[in-house]
């Protein structure tokens, strides 16, 4: 009976113990932005089942919650996970197996990372993007002439750095049924002196790229794993990818459920007969890591590319204004059987007559003050007087920092200095509804969300050009900047009572950095490196 005491008495003590803990994870001595409305501080917080328990100081949190495992941020800064508001996840993913065109300086460049890149992958289409003619010495396409000869057999497609334009050889033109002269609504197929010289620009491009064939299901699950193993890497957490086809919600919904894919994902279907079919039939599509209930529309193309729709001529190409890329009685019906359904409409709009076309649309829709949250995403050239559809409608405009800083050396040449006062009017534009997300485009621009915090606050590019940034009256705080990221960007998703805040009740997704992006110089900002990543309180991401 004596040795039978001191077993029960162990016994008993550790019985103890496991009913004392009553959380999975505690995160203390941090410098907590919770980003809550009063955007409050903390040093720590509890999280239990995958979502924010308490938050407060350490010493009172210990006090009440015995957690299983803690973290001690060591007095790093900790975030709400950042949420990407406008990315292209998915072709992210994909264009991370293609030849890499960012950031050359030639088309006798590009020509040869092609021909390396055909060396390693001999079968197939040869595909790239990322070519940027604005970068070249010679700022003008290029044509075909180089790419026929070294593959007369072998189809190519070059895509430029905003996907609205590409360049392809003549077997890609033979296999689509490319003919000079021929002529698209919402596009150009460039024919000069009756010959094709291989450049698409808009609904042309989708001529050629119909014609690919479909990636394989295992080139497909990569894909989607490698583009999320390099968004936890800088933070992000919650990305909203920007037209996607239905089938894709079922392999998104398939990944997650086999703990694959761990990013959560916010999906806008594009405009597409089927996509809409599918939606209003099904409804709204909601997971904890999947939200499916908008629609993707493009009202017009790219600035770059000359593709976006103005009121008035290119400043550098006479008697052109764009063009959009449907006709605006397409727009009206797609926007009220969307509104009619009750889903949300988010239209890609970069010229100030696309974005007047647009806003009006959505203005005869909408009537007037409603939550209905419809977008406009990259909103970039806005002319003065259309600026009050935003607040009159409350339409959200969802707009990508960077792309000002990566335009900024020549835009003016497309727009003069008079019309470039209204474009990239960030703070203009989040003065309309006091709030704002923010995003990255991503791939047209690089995924990392410190580069957005840095151009959205510091208005310069990562050379630290100009030396007064470009146009800081409409620069946004620091704050703000950080609100854009997370819970303003949850709020455009329909999101902000579940994630982009550090509160009780909300999803224990929230990132490390390894300096305070609040307090440190501007310039610095872009060097802030991610050290840890969580999603559901899980880590997914640490810095090796």
């Amino acid at each position: 009976m004596r040795k039978l005491l001191p077993l029960l008495l162990i016994a008993a003590i550790t019985s103890c113990q496991q009913k004392e803990y009553n959380a999975d994870l505690l995160v203390k001595n941090g410098v907590v932005y919770t980003v809550n409305a009063k955007f409050a501080m903390a040093d720590a917080f509890v999280v239990k089942g995958g979502k924010i328990l308490a938050v407060g100081k350490a010493d009172s949190l210990e006090k009440i919650y015995y957690a299983k495992n803690t973290i001690d941020a060591k007095g790093k800064a900790v975030y709400p996970g950042f949420i990407d508001a406008h990315t292209h996840f998915y072709n992210y993913g994909l264009n991370l197996k293609a030849a890499d065109l960012v950031g050359t300086t030639s088309w006798n460049a590009i020509v040869d990372t092609v021909k390396e890149y055909a060396r390693h992958n001999p079968d197939g289409w040869i595909i790239g993007r990322g070519w940027d003619q604005n970068d070249w010495k010679v700022k003008k396409f290029p044509d075909k002439a180089k790419l026929d000869s070294l593959f007369p057999v072998r189809p190519v497609i070059l895509t430029r750095i905003d996907g609205h334009a590409a360049i392809v050889n003549q077997a890609a033109l033979n296999i689509s049924g490319i003919k000079p002269g021929q002529t698209i609504t919402g596009g150009e197929i460039e024919t000069i002196k009756g010959k094709l010289t291989g450049i698409l620009v808009d609904n042309a491009v989708g001529i050629v790229k119909r014609k690919i064939p479909e990636p394989t299901e295992q080139f497909t699950q990569d894909a989607f794993i490698a583009a999320q193993a390099n968004c936890f890497a800088v933070g992000l957490t919650t990305v909203d990818d920007c037209g996607l086809d239905y089938p894709m919600v079922n392999t998104i919904a398939q990944l997650q459920h086999k703990g694959l894919l761990k990013m959560r994902i916010y999906v806008m279907l594009s405009d597409r007969p089927e996509n809409y079919d599918y939606l209003f039939k099904r409804g709204v599509f909601k997971t904890p890591g999947l939200d499916v209930r908008a629609f993707k529309v493009y009202a017009d193309g790219a600035l770059g590319s000359r593709g976006a729709c103005l009121l008035q001529d290119y400043s550098d190409q006479k008697k052109w204004r764009g063009f959009l890329l449907s006709s605006q009685q397409h727009f009206a019906e797609v926007a009220q059987k969307i509104a009619d359904k009750g889903f949300q409409m988010c239209t890609h709009a970069i010229g100030d007559s696309a974005n007047r076309a647009i806003l009006k649309i959505y203005a005869n829709v909408l009537k007037g003050h409603n939550d209905r949250r419809w977008r406009i995403e990259h909103s970039q050239i806005v002319a003065n007087e259309d600026v009050h559809y935003f607040a009159d409608y409350n339409v959200i405009p969802s707009v990508q920092p960077t792309h000002a800083t990566s335009d900024m050396s020549w835009a003016v040449q497309r727009l003069g200095h008079e019309r470039l006062k209204t474009a990239y009017a960030y703070k203009t534009l989040l003065n309309t509804n006091g709030w704002i997300p923010l995003g990255t485009d991503f791939p047209v621009e690089n995924i990392n969300p410190l580069y957005t915090f840095y151009a959205a606050v510091v208005r310069k590019d990562l050379q630290g050009s100009p030396a007064n940034g470009f146009q800081m009256n409409n620069a946004l705080s620091r704050q703000e900047t950080l609100k854009g990221m997370t819970i303003w960007a949850a709020k455009s998703n329909f999101e902000e009572a579940e994630k982009g805040s550090i509160e009780p009740g909300k999803y224990a997704d929230f990132v490390i950095l390894d300096q305070d992006i609040m307090k440190i110089k501007g310039a610095d900002i872009p060097k802030v490196k991610v050290l840890n990543t969580y999603i559901n309180g899980e880590q997914v991401y640490e810095k090796k």
